[in-house]
């Protein structure tokens, strides 16, 4: 039996901006995703030509320490990490998506703006100096550092709010009840990768040779044309767009079943979990069933007395009452926890890329031929390891894998992740072993008194450590998206997206929190990290990272071991997924 002509063009749970039932011809689709993908281009370009040179910014303009420089790089992509959630919460509960990637899209170019302006006016830095072994640099003033963080951390705000709702709106624009779009939206979120790889490019090339030759102020005027001209192309997609409704943050359901289960803590557990209250008894009042019956599971048990049906209470509602299957889906987000915390350690090492490996690049030899290349350019050495990994995986890895683990995928999301863990340590070995040789040129050469000359060792052995943590990370990102999407509950992927991202974000602390313990630590006589490379010790500080890599992949193992898949979980209980949920290859 045929459908309606309007019921076959319009979608059921998607409208369009002006509230009407969405035509299926006439929005989303790849248009639509274009558009999105455009704006997410632009934000990586901003992000990255921004904080991919700005520890050379901040040693050689604003006159820093190496260390200082260091964490305020780190903490900047941090912040802009975490604010992933808050910007997911903000789109979930009030705005919804497109309007939260319009206004933070907004803050952001203002945010660049600021910086902009910082580097034209000369009282907003500090004097020009050379380093050298008798010049002491005043360094940047108390107003001049408020102007820098208040650029910075308006930026990150943007980021944040933008970065948490890109990757679901953009999957909004495809309709999962028909197999073609389906198909099109696991697509999308393989070019979401790869353009935002993509869009890495041009800020560690072209973007950072123009702010090391023609100046920081075209450099980031350059940065803040790229945002607006982004945000004009989103806007311009506005009639096409499919628009969902606000459905409400997870993080309230797992505060509410939280605080229900608290309450209770005095009542004892029913024996039979078919006692508990749950989304039967609700679909029965309401003659509707809204979500999937999950089985119950014995772990977190102390979570099953917020379903305990309360006499006493005259009124229920989500904070003293709540379903046996809202249960289970908090359950399965503290299932992933394990995996989650394990993960964090790969992005500690992610951060020395655009920290002291940039610092170590400009004390080497970076000239090919008569050219000279600008110390953060090497990125682009660890961009092209994640642009070449993924079709390598692709095309070779997933064949081989599927012969060898007898699995569809080729390796499981978990597997990924290990292999990226895997790459970091392999990495930060390579990165000890480079820094030792470094050390020893400079020292043959008697230039370890001297921060500014130029040690006769090329800057290309470097690029295995690039090369090593953008494998790691190519491995490891699509690991942990693919996780987080496929193991969260279905009304739950913004928050997984914003879980994911924090991941990145306490990696980036992490690291600040090391390089500060390691300077307080090894204090003034036999410092690992002072402001001069060349007398320091930061071999020993890349083995401690070595090490504390091992430590994490020996946990996250274990860990990893231990995890059950959601689909297999809920096989073994005779239960469907009612939809195929994204994978990606």
């Amino acid at each position: 039996m045929s459908l309606p002509t309007t019921q076959r063009k319009t979608l059921p749970d998607a409208w369009d901006y002006k509230g009407h039932p969405s035509e299926r011809s006439k929005s989303g689709g790849w248009t639509s995703a274009a558009m999105i993908l455009g704006v997410e281009a632009c934000e990586r370009l901003t992000t990255l030509g921004i904080a991919v040179n700005l520890v050379t910014y901040l040693t050689e303009t604003m006159h820093l320490g190496n260390a200082t420089s260091a964490n305020i790089v780190t903490n900047f992509f941090g912040t802009s990490f975490m604010l992933c959630l808050l910007g997911g919460f903000v789109a979930d509960t009030f705005l919804g998506r497109y309007l939260t990637i319009g206004i933070f899209t907004a803050v952001q170019a203002t945010g660049v703006t600021i910086l902009t302006v910082s580097t034209i006016i000369p009282s907003l830095r500090p004097p020009k100096c050379t380093r050298d072994s008798t010049t002491v640099c005043i360094p940047a003033s108390g107003i001049q550092l408020t102007v820098l963080y208040l650029a910075l951390y308006i930026i990150a705000l943007g980021t944040g709010g933008l970065k948490s709702s890109v990757s679901g709106f953009g999957s909004d624009q495809f309709d999962e009840s028909d197999p073609e779009e389906r198909s099109q939206m696991s697509n999308f979120f393989n070019w979401f990768f790869f353009f935002i790889s993509l869009g890495s490019l041009c800020p560690v090339t072209i973007l950072v040779y123009i702010q090391d030759n023609l100046g920081r102020d075209w450099g980031y005027g350059i940065i803040a044309c790229a945002i607006v001209i982004g945000l004009m192309v989103f806007l311009s997609g506005t009639k096409r767009y499919r628009f969902k409704k606000l459905v409400g943050s997870p993080l309230t359901q797992i505060a509410a079943v939280f605080v229900a289960a608290w309450r209770k803590k005095h009542l004892e557990l029913p024996s039979e979990p078919s006692l508990l209250f749950n989304i039967d008894d609700v679909a029965e009042g309401l003659k509707m069933k809204t979500k999937q019956n999950l089985p119950h599971t014995k772990q977190f048990r102390f979570l099953d007395r917020a379903a305990i049906k309360d006499p006493s209470v005259i009124k229920a509602n989500k904070w003293n009452l709540a379903t046996l299957t809202d249960i289970e889906e908090v359950k399965l987000v503290l299932r992933m926890l394990p995996i989650w915390a394990t993960t964090i350690i790969f992005w500690t090492v992610y951060a020395q890329m655009s920290t002291f490996s940039v610092s170590q690049a400009t004390t080497m030899d970076r000239h090919i031929g008569k050219f000279q290349i600008p110390p953060a350019s090497l990125t682009v050495f660890f961009v092209g390891a994640i642009l070449l990994t993924v079709p390598i995986y692709d095309r070779l890895i997933v064949p081989i894998a599927r012969k060898v683990l007898k699995n569809p995928q080729g390796l499981t999301p978990l597997q990924r992740i290990a292999v990226g863990l895997v790459l970091s340590i392999i990495a930060m070995v390579a990165a000890a072993l480079i820094e030792i040789k470094r050390m020893r040129v400079a020292t043959t050469n008697g230039l370890t008194n001297n921060p500014t000359a130029q040690i006769p060792l090329s800057v290309f052995w470097l690029v295995p450590q690039f090369l090593f943590v953008g494998a790691g990370e190519a491995f490891t990102y699509i690991g942990q998206l693919d996780f987080f999407l496929r193991e969260c509950p279905k009304g739950m992927k913004t928050m997984s997206t914003g879980l994911f991202l924090s991941t990145l974000s306490l990696g980036f602390f992490l690291s600040s929190l090391l390089v500060t313990i390691v300077d307080k630590v090894t204090g003034n006589k036999h410092p690992w990290l002072p402001d001069n490379l060349n007398q320091g010790r930061l071999y020993d500080f890349y083995w401690l990272l070595a090490i504390l890599c091992c430590l994490n992949l020996a946990i996250y193992l274990v860990f990893a071991k231990w995890y059950v898949y959601k689909d297999k979980r809920l096989a073994d209980e005779g239960i469907e997924l009612e939809e195929s949920e994204p994978t990606f290859h």
